[in-house]
């Protein structure tokens, strides 16, 4: 990622210890810095990794202004004041990324460049086969669906249509001695017979699809990003649930009910559900575990996930490169740059002068493995839904059958009222 880009950004101001003054200007962050520009002169005054972090609190300057601080490594405390809409909210989403950098220590190594290796290719190329496979299997069963759903709307009419016969035969049959349509225990007859058609339609509310797919952590807002509060956004097989920090949940998007999820950044969606007559339901999410979310949601919601312009200028940059040269290793650091690498050492007869260091390439490099980690969740994400239409339209399948017998049960019926009535 650019250095011009960043996750979020709020207007504030920077206490300058030296000077003894507060300086107007933006408070950013990005996914591993945090850093502070001042409005009139465009200067960074300062710009620290989120691995420096020791403390976020919020405090008062003066004991007057609300402010929120920043304890960096070595003592050094920054001040931030006047943050926009209120430091609530930078507090919320500020914690959010630094503890689950925390609790992620490794994330610093993702950027880095490392050569594909032939394993990785191997693999990679192997894992895309499947999912291309597993994505034709899975449109195949979602028209076999349609068909079915299509099929049982047809019964449906069917039945409908001899509840109507059923009634014109009822008053064909009524006798003249009873002026009051149909006999007391025929309308008891029918009774039982609408109450078990009725059962054998609602068995058909589809398998349990409270299947979680994917929970993460995430800073939550309804609307406007001016409300951001702790909490966790969870992927089910049939919908979408956000939650608040003690699990209690603030809204269920059914799948079929959410109309645009937009992505800002890696890090940040909207997700919108629209009425007519009344407003929209909206909540933002921003987490740091978003792009573990998103590939799952580009799967289940491929025509509803619109990319906003904002994410266009999120590229990933080449990481900075190591202070020692590729091809050659420091006495001091070698015991770290050996400890999870195989390293055959060959001395020369002459001496310990000499020391030849051949380092064996890892069999899968980090980046393929993360990749492989991405399509992995895909393909398990495309296996829950595979597994829940078979079940799905194994119910329909039954439904089906016991529709289909108990049409031509009413129509042999209906068939011998007609020709008793000739």
């Amino acid at each position: 990622m650019s250095r011009g880009v960043f996750i979020h950004s709020w207007p504030g101001s920077y206490y300058i210890n030296s000077d003894k003054r507060w300086e107007n200007g933006t408070l950013s962050l990005s996914r591993t810095t945090l850093c502070f520009i001042s409005n009139q002169t465009k200067e960074n005054l300062a710009s620290f990794s989120l691995s420096r972090i020791m403390e976020i609190k919020m405090e008062s300057s003066s004991f007057i202004f609300s402010t929120l601080t920043v304890l960096e490594e070595g003592n050094a405390k920054h001040w931030f004041g006047s943050l926009k809409p209120n430091r609530v909210v930078v507090y919320n989403v500020l914690e959010h990324f630094w503890r689950e950098r925390l609790l992620s220590p490794g994330s610093e190594a993702k950027g880095q460049p490392e050569n594909r290796t032939s394993k990785g290719r191997d693999l990679i190329s192997l894992v895309a086969g499947d999912q291309r496979r597993l994505e034709d299997t899975g449109t195949v069963l979602s028209h076999q669906g349609e068909q079915f759903d299509h099929m049982i709307q047809g019964l449906e009419k069917i039945d409908s249509d001899l509840g109507v016969a059923d009634k014109l035969l009822s008053q064909l049959e009524s006798t003249s001695w009873w002026p009051f349509g149909k006999i007391p225990w025929k309308i008891q007859q029918e009774a039982k017979a609408e109450d078990a058609a009725l059962a054998a339609a609602a068995a058909y509310r589809g398998p349990d699809r409270s299947k979680v797919i994917a929970s993460i952590p995430a800073v939550v807002s309804k609307g406007r990003d001016c409300d951001l509060k702790p909490g966790c956004l969870l992927v089910l097989v049939s919908s979408l649930e956000v939650r608040n920090t003690g699990c209690q949940l603030l809204h269920c998007f059914q799948r079929n009910e959410i109309d645009e999820i937009q992505v800002h950044s890696p890090y940040e969606i909207t997700v919108r559900q629209r009425f007519i007559g009344k407003p929209d339901v909206c909540y933002r999410l921003l987490s740091a575990k978003m792009p573990e979310a998103l590939s799952v949601l580009e799967m289940q919601y491929k025509k509803k996930v619109e990319f906003t312009s904002e994410y266009a200028a999120f590229k990933v940059s080449p990481a900075s490169p190591s202070c020692v040269p590729e091809g050659s290793i420091s006495c001091d650091g070698l015991s770290h740059r050996c400890q999870d690498t195989d390293i055959p050492m060959e001395v020369a007869a002459g001496g310990l002068s000499q020391l030849h260091v051949q380092v064996l390439q890892p069999t899968v490099s980090q980046a393929e493995a993360q990749e492989l980690k991405q399509m992995l969740m895909q393909l398990k994400n495309l296996a829950l839904e595979a597994e829940t239409e078979l079940e799905r339209q194994d119910e329909a399948l039954d439904v089906l059958t016991s529709s289909t017998d108990r049409a031509t049960m009413h129509i042999e019926k209906h068939t011998c009222r007609m020709k008793r009535l000739l």
